[in-house]
């Protein structure tokens, strides 16, 4: 077991990674004061699966928990859903030190995240992903929030858990597609910041998907720390942060061209990684063979490098109402080299090139 802190000055938290850790969960809930009832927000896919397994751990430490259970899928991310967690919540006469937990993948994650920022203007709440995407991403660092119609998470905060459980052995549920899509987000923390990781991913790849504690730890743990290093130096994206988009810019359009139907989101990231190392060979910031040389590792880990569904001009259109868009320009993050990355506004006419070779 591993203890990973992410401390952001005004509050210090630790992710705890490892496998059969409730016992871990159970000390933790014990040693808070926490108001006695606790919501624990989930959906159809995992609920069924530890909803039980983890109501039984906060009643062992003496809270009773109250479960909320949203349809999967991305659709669970919007202020009609929100809304009927309000409900619940004032219904059940929750107050400012009730516990709301996330149960599930990076969607109910952000979801009970964004209520909880919100709810009598901030309640706990602590993170249980259950998915490898979730671990590596959206479980640290303190982002939440839901859709609008015109574009992904254009409604949130950063709002940071008061604790994170990562069990790995929830990951070996999970169906194959749901185990790759995680590496979208794997190779981009290679990527931005330490090339022998991609080295290590590519050395792997071939048995990388057949899910084995210790790797899957280790793996999970470089990621973790990748980004809780970078968070704790810029926790709101005032620069630093921001290269944790890398491949987001484009991924997030092809989401949304796609009614975030087609491709899940580490899926989209792996496409938008191939359209950023695409701009930054065109601007001759990176060569061609690192472009080809990632394309190989997403396709090794059966991920996707070209999008289908999508034009240049709804592309174009999405990005423009991305959050990351300021005064109308789209800042991209762009590899300088494998393992580095700088942040530039990109021409026009050098992202349609790119997205032209991503379209399929």
């Amino acid at each position: 077991m591993e203890k990973i802190s992410v401390d952001v000055g005004y509050k210090n938290y630790y992710v705890v990674l490892g496998s059969n850790i409730l016992d871990e969960l159970e000390n933790f809930l014990k040693g808070k004061k926490y108001s006695d009832k606790a919501l624990i927000i989930s959906d159809t896919n995992v609920f069924p699966l530890y909803g039980e397994k983890i109501s039984e751990v906060f009643k062992k430490a003496g809270y009773t928990p109250l479960n909320h259970v949203v349809q999967a899928g991305e659709s669970a991310k919007c202020l009609d859903v929100a809304n009927d967690i309000y409900t619940k919540a004032i219904s059940e006469k929750l107050d400012r030190k009730s516990l709301i937990v996330a149960l599930g993948g990076g969607v109910v994650g952000d979801l009970a995240g964004f209520i909880a920022s919100t709810f009598l203007r901030g309640v706990p709440f602590i993170q249980i992903p259950t998915t490898l995407l979730a671990a590596v991403d959206s479980s640290v660092g303190g982002k939440v929030g839901i859709n609008h119609p015109l574009g992904k998470n254009l409604i949130g905060a950063f709002y940071q858990p008061d604790a994170v459980f990562i069990d790995v052995t929830f990951l070996k549920s999970l169906p194959e597609r749901e185990v790759r899509t995680g590496f979208g987000e794997i190779v981009k923390y290679g990527i931005i910041g330490d090339e022998n990781f991609v080295s290590y991913l590519e050395a792997n790849s071939a048995k990388i998907l057949d899910i084995d504690e210790d790797i899957y730890i280790k793996i999970i743990s470089k990621s973790v720390r990748a980004k809780a290093d970078v968070v704790m130096k810029d926790e709101k994206e005032g620069d630093l942060r921001r290269i944790l988009n890398f491949g987001h810019t484009v991924g997030h359009a092809v989401e949304k061209e796609t009614n975030f139907k087609k491709y899940n989101h580490g899926e989209a990231v792996a496409i938008g990684i191939v359209a950023a190392m695409k701009i930054g060979e065109i601007l001759k910031l990176t060569d061609s063979e690192d472009t080809l040389r990632i394309e190989n590792l997403l396709k090794s880990l059966n991920l996707p490098i070209r999008a289908e569904g999508v034009t240049i001009e709804g592309i174009n259109a999405a990005m423009k109402n991305d959050k990351k868009a300021i005064n109308g320009k789209i800042y991209f993050v762009l590899p300088n080299k494998i393992g580095r990355v700088i942040i530039e506004t990109v021409e026009d006419n050098v992202v349609e090139e790119a997205v032209k070779y991503i379209i399929n």
